[in-house]
This record gives C-alpha cells, structure tokens and sequence, in this order.
C-alpha cells in the first residue's frame, strides 16, 4: 500500500545521505518529489531519474535554503509546478566542529544559517498553502546532539536545539488549521559524511553505548520520515522522535 500517492513533498539537501534515502522513500509511496541540493549536478540529476522510476514526477532545484529569497523562488515554483504542497522536510544541514575556544564567529554563523535559518525560511514559505489547504506536515531534522549536547559541537547543537524549540511553536501556532510540525532526532547514522565512525575501536566504544548495538541506517531515518509524513501519524505534532537505538533515554 502506497502512504503518499500523489502527495507533493519538498526535500531540502537531498542529493546525498539521510535527505536522498528520504527521498527514495517517499517516492516509493506515491509522493511527487522537489529536492534543492548545492553541490553535485550529477547527483542531482541521477536522483532525479531515481525517482522518476518510481512513476512520480521530480523536479530538481540548485538552491539554497539558507537564503530567504532561493527558499521563496523555490516554494513558490513547486506549487505552480506541482499544485501545492503536502509535506516539507527540512534536511539541508552542515557540522563545522570545533572547541569553543576555537571556533571563528564566520564558523558559528555558518552553521546557525545553514542548519537553523534554512528551517524558518522554508517553513515561512511552505506554511501558505498548506494553511489555505487545511493539512501538511512540516518535518524537521534535529539531531541527538540537540537534546545531549557535545564537547567540541556547540554550533552543531545550538542549531539543532533551536529546531526542536521552533517545531513545538509552528506546531502550537498550526495546529488549529490541520498543519503539523514534528522533528527527528538521529542518533549516530551510517552516511558519507560519517563513514569515520564504522571501523575500528572507536566505532565499538559508540556502539558500547547504544542499547541496539549498532549504528543507525539511512533507511531508519527515512521510515520515521514516512511515519510522520503519511496519515499514520495524524494525531502527532510538535514532537521530536530519536532515532537512535536508544542512546538518548
């Protein structure tokens, strides 16, 4: 049974990592799928056909988020495009880890724009029509690190704190007009990005701490995504869910 036939979504930093295997995932259930990706054309393009092979329209946007006015062009083009707009998931994210004592105000400020600003522009955006329409579901992506925190990543979860405090709002502020807004929380997640954690005694000592004894998958990530972006989860919002085998009770 497909969750999201014919539901329109919007995936930011999706042509890699947790935001692809999203994407996959959403098409594989009937959902229409707007990515914005920045750095890789032919990646970009590659997901796109992916996509498509699902037998659902896709469309591709070189944007980013993180600028107010690329988040309006590009909501604004999906809806002509597309018709509306059902689901946006707010993945676009970058860590620039450092000690405090460290860290250039350019690395903070890139980070909090990147991760945080990238959130208040598209769910700006993106509210409109699914206000007008009545129903939506805004999903966000935080991060354990935003609940825990840890040495060496204030910026990462400064960041990722502040999307679950703005989740609970929109989702106070939306709730009377059918709109809802939840985040994520992934634990420690197998991706390019993090390949250094698999091998060796470092990857047993954070397994060591994971209940489940594994690190997470793409795929984790991507189910809960669904949960929260299909009818299952109607009577769910301004929640953040941790994925993370457990490591965050």
């Amino acid at each position: 049974m497909k969750l999201l036939e014919n539901k329109v979504a919007i995936i930011t930093g999706a042509s890699r990592g947790i935001g692809e295997g999203i994407a996959l995932k959403l098409a594989e259930h009937g959902a229409h799928i707007a990515f914005t990706y920045l750095s890789s054309d032919e990646k970009a393009m590659s997901l796109k056909e992916r996509l498509q092979s699902y037998g659902v329209k896709a469309k591709a946007y070189k944007s980013n988020a993180a600028i107010y006015d690329y988040a309006e062009s590009t909501v604004n083009d999906v809806v002509k495009e597309f018709g509306g707009v059902d689901i946006c998931v707010n993945n676009a994210g970058i860590s620039k880890d450092n000690l405090l004592l460290r860290m250039t105000p350019e690395q903070w400020d890139e980070v909090i724009t990147t991760n945080l600003k990238s959130v208040f522009n598209m769910t700006k955006q993106v509210i409109r029509p699914m206000m007008k329409a009545r129903k939506g579901s805004i999903i966000n992506m935080s991060s354990i690190v935003g609940m825990r925190g840890n040495a060496g990543q204030s910026s990462y979860a400064a960041s990722k704190a502040g999307i679950i405090g703005f989740t609970k709002s929109i989702a106070a502020e939306l709730g009377s007009r059918n709109v809802r807004c939840n985040a994520i929380a992934p634990g420690f997640v197998e991706t390019d990005m993090t390949g250094y954690l698999k091998d060796g005694e470092g990857a047993d000592k954070y397994k060591a701490n994971i209940p489940l004894g594994r690190f997470g998958t793409v795929e984790d990530i991507a189910n809960v995504t669904l949960f929260l972006a299909s009818d299952m989860s109607s009577y769910v919002t301004g929640q953040t869910i941790s994925v993370c085998g457990g490591l965050n009770m």
